[in-house]
């Protein structure tokens, strides 16, 4: 996934991060104020079915992309650059996500998604992110956390984390291109690694590419996903239920970001990565502001006072 990876390099240098493991992403999730205190009390966010996002075209965008790119010729170049050094892997991966997709799973994918954080989006949160999401609320909040570089957790909870590639047809064949030019290059590398590690990363950049392709149009949301498919990697400590969500009953994934669920979440508990709290535009700012104050308190965070902050830019709410 070397786009992926750029992507990666590019928001560690814009946040000032020298070491991708030790220093942490700041990334913001935009939602209504009832959304917020639930997920700031239970330490749990809900990870919501694709098809049912706002724009729940994109995993079919993303899996039309990639069908147009494998025609026989460059199914037949990729293949053939991959099996010169771990012969069968690559028609395997295929296989594995041609399989996957034709039963219907990819309906089956949840999403919860991010938006990377700016030192100088602090004060006041980012606009078009108050304008997207909550709409139809007058009490929008942002729940600023850093994610470390890396977590067993996350490898625990089977829980993939990219970045979105906004990239129209033309561009996401190029990087598929890359991958296998790159395989060419690199034989001889290739060779040393186990096929069966080799066929699994071929299906997870699948799997992941078509999960965060978007819409250039969404480019300002600069989105990264938490991403889970149960039939997949499923984890017991990622609760499922049937909750109503604008009206429409639905399966939910209810991710624990909460030390007390297990020991090697601790790096990932969502009041040891908080940040701050952003109170969106709003007609009542003090009544938001003293409320997030007393639920960060009673949940012993320190300074909670300061890590609660007003926006004031002036938009209708």
């Amino acid at each position: 996934m070397p786009y992926a990876m750029r992507q990666r390099d590019a928001a560690h240098q814009r946040q000032g991060i020298s070491d991708p493991i030790s220093g942490g992403l700041r990334f913001a999730h935009y939602t209504s104020a009832e959304a917020a205190l639930k997920i700031l009390t239970s330490k749990r966010i809900w990870m919501r079915n694709a098809t049912c996002m706002a724009d729940y075209g994109e995993v079919l965008h993303g899996w039309q992309i990639l069908l147009a790119y494998f025609d026989k010729p460059r199914t037949d170049e990729f293949v053939a650059a991959l099996d010169a050094s771990v012969p069968g892997a690559a028609r395997e991966a295929i296989s594995l996500f041609n399989g996957w997709q034709q039963n219907g799973l990819n309906l089956n994918i949840f999403v919860a998604s991010l938006s990377e954080h700016d030192q100088s989006e602090d004060r006041h949160g980012r606009l078009s992110m108050w304008r997207a999401f909550g709409t139809s609320s007058t009490t929008r909040v942002a729940i600023v956390i850093k994610v470390p570089g890396y977590s067993g957790g996350a490898e625990m909870l089977g829980i993939q984390f990219s970045p979105v590639a906004y990239l129209p047809e033309e561009e996401v064949h190029a990087v598929i291109h890359e991958v296998t030019e790159n395989a060419k290059r690199d034989a001889e590398f290739l060779r040393t690694i186990d096929k069966q590690a080799i066929t699994a990363w071929l299906f997870n950049m699948f799997f992941v590419g078509v999960a965060c392709l978007k819409h250039r149009g969404f480019h300002e949301e600069r989105e990264w996903r938490g991403i889970y498919a149960p039939q997949i990697s499923k984890s017991s400590m990622i609760e499922q239920s049937i909750e109503v969500v604008g009206g429409v009953p639905q399966h939910v994934q209810k991710l624990p970001l909460d030390r007390h669920v297990s020991p090697e979440l601790a790096g990932i508990d969502l009041h040891a990565m908080l940040d701050r709290v952003i109170i969106g535009p709003s007609p009542y700012p003090w009544v938001l502001y003293q409320s997030f104050v007393h639920t960060l308190r009673d949940a012993g965070i320190a300074d909670a006072e300061n890590k609660v902050i007003v926006s004031d830019i002036p938009i209708r709410s």
